[in-house]
């Protein structure tokens, strides 16, 4: 009864996704709640470029609950440590099987964590590098050379990464970029216009694929 419920309502939530986003809040202790100002900031950048309609105050949801079949797209991110329980994977599973969009920032330090349990959510995929000419980096703004530098940490190269169900990239996992810093209120990292443009420009087609495909 248990499985019928959730492959009721993984079918129900086609037809029920909101043109909105949601923080995706998750355990074992990392800063889910990092970059406060990120998201409203994203959301008014895209409502006045994108024509999206989005609720300005992001929701946020747990890995495990049903909430997060309301959203096309859910936005996660910190530093440290991730945790996905058994209910989460699953939960997971499911909301990206039926049409869902997970969106991974990394903050710094994320990756080995992030990358561990990703594979209990599709344990037959690596993680995969996405080529610069996939449609993501030119859905509303040009990036022909693929992801962009927004902060320094390592001195690597920015690289986006991402898993698919059917052949339908259904996660993205941007690394060494640091969106989310780009898209805070400027006074928090006092990044230069063009960076902070370039930053939201790229969250933007983010939105736009999330929501189209």
């Amino acid at each position: 009864m248990k499985l019928n419920f959730f492959l009721l309502l993984s079918i129900f939530s086609l037809f029920s996704f909101s043109q909105d986003l949601a923080i995706l809040k998750y355990k074992g202790g990392g800063d889910w709640y990092g970059n406060p100002t990120a998201l409203p900031n994203l959301i008014k950048f895209c409502n006045a470029n994108i024509d999206t309609q989005m609720t300005e105050k992001p929701e946020t949801v747990e890995a495990g609950s049903v909430d997060v079949f309301r959203f096309p797209l859910l936005h996660m991110t910190g530093h440290g440590n991730v945790l996905f329980e058994d209910d989460d994977v699953t939960n997971l599973r499911r909301y990206l099987e039926s049409g869902g969009f997970l969106h991974i920032d990394d903050n710094y330090g994320m990756k080995p964590y992030i990358t561990r349990e990703l594979k209990k959510i599709f344990p037959n995929q690596e993680l995969e590098e996405l080529p610069s000419t996939h449609p993501i980096f030119s859905v509303a703004f040009q990036f022909k050379d693929g992801l962009p530098k927004i902060h320094e940490h390592d001195g690597k190269r920015p690289q986006a990464f991402g898993l698919y169900s059917k052949e339908r990239l259904v996660v993205l996992f941007t690394f060494e970029s640091d969106l989310g810093d780009g898209w805070e209120d400027q006074e928090i990292h006092n990044d230069p216009e063009d960076i902070r443009l370039k930053a939201l420009q790229m969250g933007a087609n983010i939105i736009k694929y999330a929501f189209e495909n």
